[in-house]
C-alpha cells in the first residue's frame, strides 16, 4: 500500500510576517522610503500641511503608511510608517506594538532633524527594547560627514548601526533594512544559551 498524500496544508510552509516600523522627523522620508521598496502600492494617510512646516513639504502622514516586501517565500516585511509631527505622535505606540525593530530616519540637511530624532529615538527605545538602525537621508554630498554628525548628536555607542540611506533609491533602502535584520539577528544569538 502507498504512504498517504501529504495535504495541501501539511506540505505548504506557512511563511512568517514581521513588523518593521519606520519612523524619524517629519520630512525625513519615511513615506518615500516605503514607497521605493514596497511591492504593493502603500497605504498612505498624507494630507495637505495646514502649518508653517508646509515651506518643507506640501504633505504629511497623519495616521501611518505601509508597504510590504517578501524577503522569501518565508518572510514578509510589514512596514509601518510613522507620522513625523509631534501632534500625531499618539500613533506612535500603537504603531510600535509588536515591532521586530524600527529604523528612524533623520534629514542630513536639517539641523532641527536631529534634535526631533533625539525625541522621537528615546520614545521608542522606551517603549521597546528591539533592535534598531539610524538612517541618514539626504546627504549625498558628504554621507560619511553626515553619519558622524548624526552618530556623535544623538551620542548613540559604536554598537548602533548608522547609515547613509538615499530613500529614493531601491538598493540603498534594501541596505537599511539589510542592516535592520543582521542587528535582529544579533539580538536572537545573544540571546541563546551558549552551548555545553
Amino acid at each position: 500500500m502507498p504512504p498517504p498524500r501529504a495535504t495541501a496544508s501539511r506540505s505548504r510552509r506557512r511563511s512568517k510576517s514581521v513588523k518593521v516600523v519606520v519612523t524619524g522627523p517629519f520630512g525625513a522620508g519615511k513615506t518615500t522610503l516605503i514607497g521605493t521598496i514596497s511591492e504593493i502600492p502603500v497605504l498612505s494617510t498624507e494630507k495637505q500641511v495646514t502649518d508653517a512646516t508646509r515651506a518643507v513639504k506640501p504633505n504629511t502622514t497623519v495616521a501611518m503608511d505601509f508597504g510590504r516586501l517578501t524577503i522569501d517565500r518565508d518572510l514578509q516585511l510589514y512596514l509601518f510608517g510613522t507620522p513625523g509631527q509631534k501632534r500625531f505622535d499618539f500613533m506612535w505606540e500603537i504603531l510600535a506594538e509588536g515591532m521586530l525593530g524600527f529604523i528612524i530616519l533623520v534629514d542630513g540637511q536639517r539641523d532641527d532633524s536631529v534634535a526631533e530624532a533625539r525625541e522621537i529615538l528615546t520614545f521608542f527605545r522606551d517603549v521597546a527594547r528591539v533592535p534598531y538602525v539610524v538612517a541618514v537621508t539626504k546627504s549625498a554630498d558628504n554621507p560619511e560627514t553626515a553619519v558622524k554628525r548624526t552618530r556623535a548628536e544623538l551620542d548613540l555607542h559604536d554598537g548602533v548601526r548608522v547609515v547613509a540611506c538615499d530613500a529614493l533609491d531601491r538598493n540603498s533602502v534594501k541596505g537599511v533594512l539589510l542592516e535592520l535584520l543582521y542587528a535582529a539577528l544579533e539580538d536572537v544569538d545573544a540571546e541563546q544559551p551558549a552551548a555545553v
